[in-house]
């Protein structure tokens, strides 16, 4: 058969390379794997800028209250999610409810005073009424009194009339024309008067509006008492307890938020170049290397961070030593990412920015 081999026939032996052949193969590996790095270089690696000087940040909130106050309740424990709205500390209300009920009575007192102005003033415009209406009275007196002061003084003169009689007359015109410039100053007064209630309203408009102003801020101050979560989070740094007495403005407790995640990478300053807002961005944690982060430039920071330190360098001194300058960019993560579960803020990553 001629696939089977004659008996004791040996194998063919294949030649042994040779140290040459295999410098040659390992030096053509080298060539081609530096070739392929070269063109990734090329194409891709020339444009990745990365920094390990970057961390997950987030708009933590630390809580305090408006007043002082006892701690009657803590309604949460520590790293407990709560939601928007939620009911997270209570401070003894009692002082601030009796404040309040008094500023209502306060209120209540300057609307029965501004009532009552208004009412004197329509009263007020009654009494006016009536003076003139005796004014009018006054006047016919004096018009009648005059008509016979004339007469009777005709009479005494005709000697069909008494002396008595015109001097009576005449004195009775005395009295009736008294009695009108009387009306007419009980008019005047009157109406000054009412320039008076005005006045008096005016002034009690503005103790009223003190008083609600009052009355509001009392109302505030009773809603102060409940601390409650801004936004959906989780807690953390707990400091409350139950009888406690905390003071206007103490920290309480710290609010971390449950989306809205970012990152603040800082990257030299010859790396800023062609970096610009919308460039991808990946993204390696330090809490789960194999995880596909991803998101994208949102912002550069319009100065390094030395500048906004709290003793800036000061470079203008005999001996100088130039340091290179870090620049923090602000990244947006994508799709979940932002959401707080595997990162949280404060963790460690690495930032890799494509600026092709």
């Amino acid at each position: 058969m001629s696939g089977a081999a004659l008996p004791g026939a040996q194998a063919p032996a294949w030649p042994r390379p040779t140290r040459k052949f295999l410098l040659l193969t390992g030096a053509g590996l080298l060539t081609l794997a530096a070739l392929a790095y070269g063109a990734d270089y090329i194409a891709t690696g020339q444009y990745l800028q990365s920094t390990d000087d970057a961390y997950v940040g987030g708009d933590v909130s630390s809580l305090a209250p408006q007043v002082s106050g006892l701690i009657a309740n803590v309604a949460v424990t520590d790293n407990e999610i709560v939601h928007a709205g939620q009911l997270l500390v209570q401070l003894d209300d009692r002082p601030y409810r009796a404040a309040l009920a008094q500023a209502d009575a306060n209120v209540s007192g300057a609307q029965a005073a501004l009532a009552n102005l208004n009412a004197t003033e329509t009263l007020q415009r009654s009494v006016i009424a009536e003076a003139v209406a005796d004014i009018a009275a006054a006047d016919a007196a004096v018009g009648l009194a005059r008509a016979n002061q004339s007469r009777y003084a005709r009479l005494a003169t005709e000697n069909a009339g008494t002396e008595q009689d015109s001097q009576t007359a005449s004195a009775t015109l005395a009295q009736d024309i008294a009695a009108a410039q009387k009306s007419r100053a009980a008019l005047a007064a009157e109406t000054a008067r009412l320039g008076v209630i005005e006045t008096q309203k005016t002034q009690a408009s503005a103790s009223l509006a003190g008083a609600q102003a009052n009355r509001d801020v009392a109302a505030l101050n009773e809603q102060y008492t409940k601390i409650r979560a801004p936004f959906d989070g989780v807690v953390g740094d707990r400091a409350a307890h139950v009888g406690d007495y905390a003071s206007a403005g103490s920290q309480l407790l710290s609010l971390v938020p449950t989306s809205g995640l970012w990152i603040d990478a800082n990257f030299k300053e010859d790396q800023l170049a062609q970096m610009h807002p919308g460039q991808s961005v990946q993204i390696v944690a330090d809490i789960a290397p194999g995880a596909k982060i991803t998101g994208h430039v949102g912002s550069l920071a319009p100065a390094s961070g030395a500048v906004f330190s709290l003793l800036p360098a000061q470079n203008a001194t005999g001996n100088f030593t130039k340091i290179v300058q870090r620049v923090p960019v602000r990244i947006l993560l994508d799709g979940n990412a932002a959401t707080l579960g595997l990162l949280r803020p404060g963790l460690s990553v690495t930032a890799t920015i494509n600026t092709k």
